[in-house]
This record gives structure tokens, C-alpha cells and sequence, in this order.
């Protein structure tokens, strides 16, 4: 068997039905919407979830409790690991990890979490610390100062 040779299997291609193109197609004048109502006019029928008039089920069930989601927080993540990139002494602050490419958005604020073992003596500004972060940064002789 050649490229040339390959077709696919019976029944497995089907022509498209061109609707609209006269009565020569086999769909023609009412192009398969039937003869009247509401679905065979153009822009016709219902929107989704209407159910003739009966109150649709999204408005039956009841709506209960309340969602914080429209509210939280959305923290931009850093590992105290990823830190020991940066010189002796050096004071990382949301700003300057943005301008370096290191975060892309600061979105609510910065969280520095304490994945990994930080070598350096950093000063570290942020909006929040995990316990670990900030124990592992003492610990380092660096300073976390909250903003």
C-alpha cells in the first residue's frame, strides 16, 4: 500500500448538507426547518434554559448561603529558596522582584513562603511571611519586614 493508495473507511466521511442552495440539494425551500414557527424563522428560537414559560429550573432551586470568592485575596507566591540568587545584603521588595522578572504581578501582595534553605542575609519587605519564611530568615541573619 502507497500514500496515494490510503482512503478513509466506509461511512466514515460524510458530505456536509449545503442548506439554503435550492431544491436541487434535497434541502431545499425550508432547508430542513419545516414549514412554520418560531424555530424556522431566521435569529428564531429560545434562549438556553427556557422551558416554554415554566419557571426554569435554574430559577426553581433554591439560592442559598454566601460566596467570599468575588472577595479573596490572590497572593503572588515566592519560595525563600528562590531568593539566594541575589547578593549579601541585598533588600528584595515586590517592586524589585517585578522589575527583574522574577513575579509578573504583585496582584493583592506578595507572600514569601519558606520551601527550601535560604544562605543569604537578605532584607526581605513583603506583605506577608509564612512562620517558617520568617524563622528561616532570621536564621540566615536577614530581616522580614512586613509592608
Amino acid at each position: 500500500m502507497k500514500l496515494h493508495e490510503l482512503k478513509p473507511n466506509k461511512g466514515a466521511v460524510k458530505k456536509r448538507k449545503r442548506l439554503g442552495r435550492g431544491t436541487a440539494t434535497g434541502q431545499g425551500k425550508t432547508a430542513g426547518r419545516g414549514q412554520d414557527g418560531q424555530k424556522s424563522r431566521s435569529g428564531g428560537g429560545v434562549r438556553p434554559g427556557f422551558e416554554g414559560g415554566q419557571m426554569p429550573l435554574y430559577r426553581r432551586i433554591p439560592k442559598r448561603g454566601f460566596s467570599n470568592y468575588p472577595f479573596k485575596k490572590e497572593w503572588t507566591i515566592v519560595n525563600i529558596e528562590d531568593l539566594n540568587r541575589f547578593e549579601e545584603g541585598t533588600e528584595v521588595t515586590p517592586q524589585f522582584l517585578k522589575d527583574i522578572g522574577m513575579i509578573k504581578k504583585i496582584n493583592d501582595g506578595l507572600k514569601i513562603l519558606g520551601d527550601g534553605q535560604l544562605e543569604k542575609k537578605l532584607t526581605i519587605k513583603a506583605h506577608k511571611f509564612s512562620k517558617s519564611a520568617i524563622e528561616k530568615i532570621e536564621a540566615a541573619g536577614g530581616k522580614a519586614e512586613v509592608i
